[in-house]
């Protein structure tokens, strides 16, 4: 099968030969600080993470007459732009949108190919608001990365997976039906082993009532529904401060991995002994990192009054983890094998919760109703301005504010949107994450 083609394009000096490199994992295009060192198109295959696809570095674009030098470099490039299956528009964020790159961005999008536009340069949330400033390009919500640094890789290719899905083929051949990825992760003797041997239906995992068995993340494939699972048994997560032996500490940090990979975590609690400390620390680590998250009640057959201790942990739940509000809470027990199936209905509807998208234009009716309930405080004597709202990413729900300043807003009033977002556009128990943005609204002119 012929690959599908991706080519990059942008102004000179924006980075694109060192994504083109990034992206063949070797250094095949030149890179230097003075724009215009690539001239002729260069081609590569690119295997990213399961997806194969061949790629073209191209000149920097600049208006020019089509007899010069510059000219026919353009001439090639808009050859590349009209082969490829899709365009990477490059620009770079700390610079921030240029006059020049207005009309490129017109010539891209009348191609009529999928387009991901990249602003690069942001390593370490440098050029952010550049970043934010090519929503104004009209070519979708921009992709802050770092090619020096390799930063913003997992945005590129979940966005590469829709622009090119006859090329979601992996190794082993699994195709377009990715499996979910989920981590049961817990405090020691939580029941975490027991409960996968269960899912599973084999004695794969080594069990007993000593705490601490599980040291390795151990990954293993599962089917629920006609649905692929990858399911990761984690190491009992202790306190840092009771944890002395290094082979521990290792089986942690091992574990701490495995959530940064999982897209959906279920957080294992004893019924009998449920939100320790420890669990509350657990849950807080998971939503820091971003996971979608449900908790399992384990040990739910050993409990008794199960209807009132039910309704009671909930409220708890509501009090005590607010960022997550609204999380899924399933009562279940591994070594009977109950309410394994509901945990499973809870994990698939926080994965779909997790990577929602919402409509600009929805967002925009629900910022102005949200400001009439409950308008900013004034500083200064100067009312606080929240002129524009969208969402620049999912995997979590990620939402970006433009207004004035912003930087004076308080957390209270931070916290009234982030519950309002969650309330009117169904998004319970996952992270959300909110950016203030100090900028016009890239649409006004």
């Amino acid at each position: 099968m012929d690959l599908p083609t991706v080519a990059i394009v942008g102004r000179p000096n924006v980075g694109k030969s060192t994504l083109f490199n990034r992206l063949v994992g070797k250094k095949l295009a030149l890179v230097d600080d003075r724009p215009g060192v690539t001239r002729d198109r260069r081609e590569g295959d690119v295997g990213f993470g399961g997806l194969a696809f061949r790629i073209i570095d191209t000149a920097g674009l600049e208006e020019a007459d089509s007899e010069s030098l510059l000219g026919r470099m353009r001439l090639q490039t808009e050859a590349a732009i009209l082969e490829a299956d899709v365009v990477l528009f490059v620009i770079d964020a700390r610079v921030g949108v240029l006059p020049a790159d207005r009309p490129f961005a017109e010539m891209v999008r009348r191609a009529g190919c999928p387009v991901i536009l990249i602003a690069n340069k942001a390593e370490g949330g440098a050029g952010m608001a550049g970043a934010y400033e090519a929503f104004s390009l009209g070519l979708g919500d921009p992709i802050p990365f770092s090619a020096e640094h390799g930063e913003g890789l997992g945005e590129l290719h979940s966005a590469l997976q829709e622009a090119l899905p006859e090329a979601d083929e992996d190794a082993d051949g699994e195709g377009a039906d990715k499996a979910l990825k989920v981590a049961i992760v817990g405090r020691p003797n939580a029941g975490k082993s027991t409960l996968i041997n269960r899912m599973i239906g084999q004695d794969r995992l080594l069990v007993g009532p000593e705490a601490g068995i599980t040291r390795d993340s151990i990954s293993l494939d599962w089917e629920w529904r006609g649905r692929r699972i990858r399911l990761h048994d984690t190491a009992g997560m202790r306190r840092r401060a009771r944890i002395d032996d290094k082979l521990e500490k290792l089986a942690v940090s091992d574990g701490l991995r495995a959530v940064r990979f999982a897209e959906v975590v279920v957080v294992l609690l004893d019924a009998t002994i449920p939100f320790e400390k420890q669990d509350l620390t657990i849950i807080d680590l998971v939503e820091s990192e971003g996971r979608a998250v449900v908790i399992g009640l384990n040990k739910w057959d050993l409990v008794a009054d199960q209807p009132g201790l039910l309704k009671e942990l909930r409220e708890d739940c509501t009090r005590l983890l607010p960022q997550v509000r609204g999380v899924a809470v399933v009562p279940l027990s591994g070594l009977a094998g109950e309410g394994i199936d509901k945990l499973m209905q809870a994990v698939v509807a926080a994965s779909e919760v997790w990577s929602r998208r919402v409509s600009t234009s929805r967002i925009n009716d629900w910022l102005s109703d949200a400001l009439s309930r409950n308008p900013p405080p004034a500083v200064a004597g100067r009312r606080i301005k929240i002129r524009y709202a969208t969402q620049v990413k999912t995997r979590p729900p990620h939402f970006a504010l433009f207004g004035n300043q912003l930087n004076a807003l308080p957390k209270s009033y931070t916290r009234y949107l982030v519950n309002a977002l969650r309330e009117s556009f169904d998004l319970p128990g996952t992270p959300i994450r909110l950016s203030l943005r100090t900028s016009e609204n890239p649409f006004d002119k």
